[in-house]
């Protein structure tokens, strides 16, 4: 498999970008009373819309899953768990044909309380024989359990071919911690402490089927709070 192979998955990306048509804006609701949180964006009458289609089809899409093997291949911009309550922002779903890419974008979206950010963008998509997935995100900024956390720019990729492995990189710019500024070695799963925030820089989880790239990981010690942001799944 030749590399430019997989960096093909840039233009593809953006042509869906412009699919989607970025939608103006999105809110992860977080509802700590315990009720379930739930999504809203502009894009909620046409999901709505397609309820009836997509239940329709589920049976089928689960009958070809075993045969196409995506490995659970899947991005997503934010993903938030807050005292158990799970809220994410531009999630593409599970790829569930290779021949059916999915992605997904805002403008701008936000999890009250937590974080805001700009120019949100998921995609996975599949070939004959590699699935690949990219999230990114820009101008975010976060607080958890008091301590700022900001970036100009954040993006995962993550590939998996067919008898030959996967592979992942990350880009993070301009990262502030606690007032500190943070420069990335770009070496896989550097792990810092700062703030009173466990943070995993390019956290890059192996396994039989494939890769997850998550371009920053924050948790608090208790584990109360556990943000992923710029999430990349490939698998085959």
């Amino acid at each position: 498999m030749k590399t430019f192979e997989y960096w093909k998955v840039i233009g593809v990306a953006g042509a869906l970008a412009g699919l989607v048509a970025w939608p103006g804006t999105g809110q992860a609701q977080l509802d700590l009373g315990g009720t379930t949180n739930t999504i809203t964006s502009t894009t909620t009458s046409t999901l709505t819309g397609t309820t009836s289609t997509l239940t329709g089809t589920t049976d089928t899409l689960t009958g070809t899953t075993g045969t196409l093997t995506t490995g659970g291949s899947q991005a997503s911009g934010a993903t938030a768990v807050v005292m158990g309550i799970v809220s994410s922002l531009v999630d593409t779903g599970t790829l569930s044909s290779p021949s059916e890419p999915l992605g997904t974008g805002l403008e701008f979206g936000s999890i009250p309380g937590l974080l805001t950010a700009e120019s949100l963008h998921a995609v996975t998509m599949g070939w004959t024989d590699q699935v690949a997935s990219e999230a990114s995100l820009s101008k975010l900024a976060m607080s958890v359990a008091g301590t700022g956390v900001s970036v100009d720019f954040i993006q995962s990729r993550a590939l998996a071919v067919s008898d030959a492995g996967a592979t992942g990189l990350t880009s993070i710019e301009g990262l502030t911690i606690g007032g500190v500024s943070v420069s990335p070695t770009g070496v896989p799963n550097e792990t810092i402490s700062l703030g009173g925030l466990s943070v995993i820089l390019n956290e890059q989880i192996q396994s039989a089927s494939g890769i997850v790239v998550n371009a920053l990981h924050v948790r608090t010690p208790d584990g109360l709070i556990d943000v992923v942001l710029a999430s990349a799944r490939a698998g085959i």
